[in-house]
């Protein structure tokens, strides 16, 4: 054991240890990293991209929730969204934390040197001498450039946004791991959702972390409870665990139940108000049967804003169901997912219960299919790789009928309907819903409006997108909606201006796999076949409609341009007619036997100026009146129209209590028997 009588061989030993070190260097440098890390580090994927994305994509996060949560229990949604703006000064004073002056100026991102601002205020006095000489010379003014004195990001802004709901609520003890555990939650499995992720809220915790380090303030009631949870937390990003600071039950003197989140992140309201204003207003298109009121509060009060989006109807759309894997969408890894989950014993029970579409026969069909090694007994937790594979192999290949629809919940024609007359007031609407469609195993339903006219629409295309009835407002040109329209539409074979008249776009899209493409999964490409043709056709089926009402007005129209072109030559055809009849009147008598009984009478008036100018312009007015009134019955009549003018009917809604009815739907209208 002695060191120095090492042989020579041992002496060589030290460098072979030292050749292997790198060797457990790189494996004590793996690593793992928790969901809730992984997502703090690439918050681009989930909408995080910059302060004002990430202000926008937590009131979205927010409000899909409140919907879901409400709609869940079959409950009319009244959501509350409120974004407070506080300043850095009051932000620090929240946190405990002491305002300190500059010292040194130059440290400091936006400083601006003598030389820098010398040169700012030249290029500013050229710009304004630009725009003199070009007023003095009548010339069209250009926009002044906005001239920033700092490179950086300047001044943080942070925000407290607040979302209250009348939904479902949470369960006491399962607030913290709602919250504070990304990947665990209720949305998962195979079912329409308007998550894209699971994150939902979570993510909007990790960001506030990242931002200003303060927790989130969850206060929440279910209808069983007697009390109100109250929660304040944030989220251990290494562990993915949630951080209680304080959760605790507090008396509820209201009975009431849902949930208000309440959040302080650093965001940027200026940049990106148009978004979020723009997203409320779809999310009223798509949800008519929701109410929303949105506040902005600022100190500055003329910044302050306060948008209520009224409740049009109380129909809500089903709730959708969670289904069973289509035999042609499944992989292998899900293929063993289900293995292992199952409780069924046999191969041919696993078959049966755990996909759709395939009956106890056609079960025994597709494992005689398989091959000697399968049986119909056999234990389906006995199989092995190879014959996984081997089913894998047969459900890519065999025959299977197409998922139906009924687990899909489409907003309905008549919520989209009332959706674009309630937010945009059009001049015209159509709307139209496909019947269910798949692609890849997956059922999907496509919903289209187009509208004429209306409040705040540009000239042009106006996109509208929706997937599982949740707005989509960027990467809009790569979508699948926005180049069918563009590209695929002759807009001029339905007698639409695609360049001039004011035209909305609404597709919704809602099926159990919404294929988004790129990381924010913010459009859905052209490229599935399916879905492309089926964009195209409802859009197709919507304008069919218009162009039937737009003929019908073009005729109308024409009547009073025809009406209103013989109503003006009516005073000079009256005057020709009269002189001639007085020249005819004077030379009468030397022709009075080639003229019948009355002509001879109505010269003898002309002559005696019992018929005058004025008598033919009063009867060639009441014939054109005549004529207009019977082409418009005829047109009334056509178009379902009565003679008697139209009054608007306002029903009141019930309100409380309990009733038993039956709705009886149509795309226009739903009749509500109550029994």
């Amino acid at each position: 054991m002695d060191s120095s009588g090492d042989s020579p061989d041992e002496s060589k030993k030290p460098n072979k240890g030292r050749s292997k070190t790198p060797r457990k260097t790189k494996e004590s440098l793996l690593k793992q990293k928790s969901p809730a890390e992984f997502f703090a580090e690439n918050k681009n994927i989930a909408g995080f991209d910059n302060p004002g994305k990430s202000l926008y994509t937590t009131v979205r996060e927010l409000v899909e929730n409140a919907l879901d949560s409400a709609e869940s229990i079959s409950q009319l949604p009244d959501v509350e969204i409120i974004i407070e703006e506080i300043t850095k000064s009051k932000f620090n004073t929240m946190i405990g934390l002491v305002d300190r002056e500059r010292v040194d100026e130059e440290l400091y991102d936006d400083f601006e040197s003598a030389k820098a601002r010398e040169k700012r205020l030249a290029k500013e006095a050229r710009t304004q001498e630009i725009q003199a000489k070009n007023l003095s010379l009548k010339k069209k003014l250009k926009e002044t450039p906005v001239i920033k004195s700092g490179k950086g990001r300047g001044e943080a802004s942070f925000f407290k946004v607040t979302c209250k709901d009348n939904g479902r609520g949470m369960p006491h003890d399962e607030i913290p791991n709602m919250f504070g555990r990304v990947l665990s939650g209720t949305k998962y499995g195979l079912k329409q959702t308007r998550g894209k992720f699971g994150l939902g809220a979570k993510m909007a915790l990790i960001w506030s972390k990242m931002s200003t380090g303060l927790p989130i303030e969850i206060v929440s009631a279910t209808r069983e409870q007697s009390y109100v949870s109250f929660c304040r937390l944030d989220i251990d990003i290494h562990r993915n665990i949630p951080h209680v600071h304080l959760h605790e039950k507090r008396e509820n003197k209201d009975k009431w139940h849902g949930a208000e989140i309440r959040i302080i992140i650093e965001g940027n309201w200026t940049t990106y108000r148009s978004k979020i204003i723009h997203y409320m207003r779809q999310m009223a298109v798509i949800t008519p049967y929701a109410q929303f009121l949105f506040k902005f509060i600022s100190d500055l009060a003329d910044k302050n804003v306060t948008i209520r989006f009224t409740r049009r109807t109380d129909v809500m759309p089903p709730a959708p169901l969670e289904t069973k894997h289509h035999p042609s969408a499944v992989d292998i890894l899900l293929i063993k997912r289900l293995i292992a989950e199952t409780s069924k014993q046999t191969l041919q029970q696993f078959l049966q219960h755990e996909f759709i579409n395939i009956s106890k026969s056609y079960a025994e069909r597709l494992i005689g299919e398989m091959g000697p090694d399968f049986s119909p007994k056999m234990s389906v937790k006995s199989l092995t790789s190879q014959q996984i594979v081997r089913i894998h192999q047969l459900f890519r290949q065999a025959k299977f009928d197409d998922p139906s629809g009924d687990c899909l919940s489409p907003a309905g024609e008549y919520n989209l309907r009332l959706g674009i007359i309630k937010e945009l007031q059009p001049d015209m609407v159509a709307t139209y819903s496909s019947s269910a469609q798949v692609f890849e195993g997956h059922p999907f339903i496509v919903e289209a409006g187009i509208s004429l006219g209306g409040k705040d629409v540009k000239q042009g295309l106006n996109i509208f997108r929706f997937a599982n009835r949740i707005p989509l407002l960027f990467e809009q040109g790569a979508d699948v909606v926005t180049r069918t329209a563009t590209k695929k539409i002759n807009w001029s074979t339905y007698k639409i201006n695609q360049m001039q008249d004011r035209i909305g776009v609404f597709v919704s899209i809602v099926s159990t796999k919404v294929p988004f493409k790129g990381t924010g999964k913010e459009y859905i490409g052209d490229d599935i076949t399916e879905i492309s043709s089926a964009v195209k056709s409802a859009i197709k089926q919507c304008c069919v409609q218009l162009r039937s009402k737009i003929v019908k007005k073009l005729q109308a129209r024409e009547r009073q341009e025809r009406k209103r072109n013989l109503t003006r030559y009516i005073p000079d055809a009256s005057r020709a007619i009269m002189d001639v009849l007085e020249e005819i009147a004077q030379n009468y008598e030397a022709k009075r036997q080639c003229y019948n009984k009355e002509d001879v009478e109505l010269l003898t008036k002309v002559a005696s100026q019992e018929i005058t100018e004025t008598t033919f312009q009063e009867n060639l007015s009441q014939y054109v009146e005549q004529v207009d009134y019977e082409m418009a019955l005829e047109y009334a009549a056509q178009s379902g129209v009565t003679e008697e003018p139209r009054e608007a009917i306002y029903l009141n809604s019930l309100e409380g209590g309990s009733y038993n009815y039956i709705d009886l739907r149509s795309p226009v209208f739903i009749f509500r028997l109550i029994t």
